[in-house]
């Protein structure tokens, strides 16, 4: 998709300014603020959205926030046509009085452009059995692209370690992932540790959703892996509700034209009976659930046919320092990710972009982005063709730090 010149140097000047906003999600003395309840007397609209999430080569979730509570649905179809509507539902009850939207469109054709918008209706509330309606509102329209299984390259660009700094998104993308007016870009990764604390809605909207919608994610989709600080704050364990996750969890994999990548979660960086978490955590027992998932994915026709296979995770097992939670990677994964003929590793955390080659302790090249001062900021880029891999990391002020060129293996 291409964006009217004007608009998109007045988006790169917006973003400059973005820098002067406070991240105001807290009180001075550090207690979180409840998220705001929706004020009576305004009008229903979209808090934020639509972004997309999961788009595959035949399905894609359309998410979105509405001010009020509503019931919605999508108008969506192949080409110039809106002939489709869908909405959600679970155990035959559409969804509806909710304000976050989860809607997945299924039996898409691979390979297509799709238009789409989102409508909602009020609801005002409940006469026994009877429904009372209010106004409904529509989105202008959208257009996303499915990957074809038979796609021959994958474009990404991976960011980590925003904290708060929502003005990162549109600074680095508009910078250094453009070319021209164009997207260099399929596939943003948030990979990791995106909020200090989390702590209320308006800050999971305005420090990441929000910027993504304005710069890409109606038309391209984004994940984000969980990092150690998405594991702290009051709010932390609503995260779920704003994000599709595959069989809604944190680790899965996935096949994007010649990369099949891989999706773990390092958890928190501290031992579970930390005194700060109040014996809240259980990130060991979790980390070994996933080591025992590691264990039969590495062994699926997927991982194994493709071209390339590329780990994401925020801490990486190595390089990370010695916490526990850096350890217990190693621990957990670190012997099969060995054995697995992994290309490429791409972490985030220790604040300091740095690449270090395959050694004696792990058999691939691992990435891992700064963050996130001016100066430290990184976007990584990924381009990888059936024969080559291609990585480039930028720091924010248009430095290269860091590259990698890997050819396919023989296997």
């Amino acid at each position: 998709m291409q964006a009217n010149r004007r608009v998109f140097l007045e988006k790169i000047a917006a973003a400059g300014a973005l820098s002067l906003l406070p991240a105001a999600h807290a009180l001075a003395d550090g207690t979180p603020q409840p998220s705001p309840q929706p004020n009576a007397e305004e009008k229903n609209h979209f808090v934020v959205g639509p972004y997309l999430q999961n788009v595959g080569p035949d399905e894609a979730t359309v998410m979105w926030i509405n001010h009020k509570n509503c019931f919605s649905w999508v108008e969506y179809g192949a080409g110039t046509h809106t002939s489709k509507r869908e909405f959600g539902y679970t155990n035959g009850l559409i969804e509806a009085n909710n304000r976050i939207n989860k809607i997945t469109l299924t039996e898409l054709k691979p390979g297509t452009e799709h238009k789409y918008r989102i409508v909602s209706t009020e609801v005002l509330g409940y006469k026994g059995s009877k429904v009372e309606f209010g106004e409904t509102i529509t989105s202008p329209m959208f257009t996303f692209k499915t990957p074809a299984p038979t796609d021959e390259e994958v474009k990404m660009v991976i960011l980590n370690d925003i904290h708060d700094r929502p003005q990162i998104i549109p600074q680095l993308l508009y910078r250094h992932a453009y070319t021209g007016n164009t997207r260099d870009y399929d596939m943003v990764v948030y990979n990791g540790d995106c909020f200090d604390w989390v702590t209320e809605e308006k800050q999971m909207v305005d420090h990441l959703i929000k910027p993504s919608v304005d710069v890409f994610a109606t038309e391209v989709p984004f994940l984000l892996t969980q990092g150690n600080h998405e594991c702290r704050g009051s709010f932390s364990r609503h995260i779920p509700q704003y994000y599709a996750y595959p069989d809604n969890k944190y680790y899965y994999s996935f096949t994007r034209g010649p990369v099949h990548f891989v999706v773990l979660d390092s958890g928190e960086d501290k031992t579970d009976d930390s005194v700060e978490y109040g014996g809240l955590s259980a990130f060991d027992r979790y980390r070994e659930v996933q080591k025992r998932w590691l264990e039969k994915e590495v062994q699926t026709e997927a991982f194994k046919k493709a071209a390339f296979r590329v780990v994401l995770i925020h801490i990486s097992p190595w390089h990370s320092g010695d916490w526990h939670g850096t350890l217990h990677c190693r621990e957990q994964f670190g012997p099969i990710l060995n054995k697995a003929k992994i290309d490429l590793q791409i972490s985030g955390h220790t604040h300091r972009y740095a690449t270090h080659d395959a050694d004696s302790t792990h058999s691939f090249p691992i990435v891992i982005g700064g963050g996130p001062l001016e100066g430290k900021r990184t976007l990584i880029k990924l381009h990888a063709t059936p024969k080559e891999l291609n990585l480039k990391m930028i720091r924010d002020d248009g430095e290269l730090v860091g590259k990698y060129t890997l050819s396919k293996k023989v296997v």
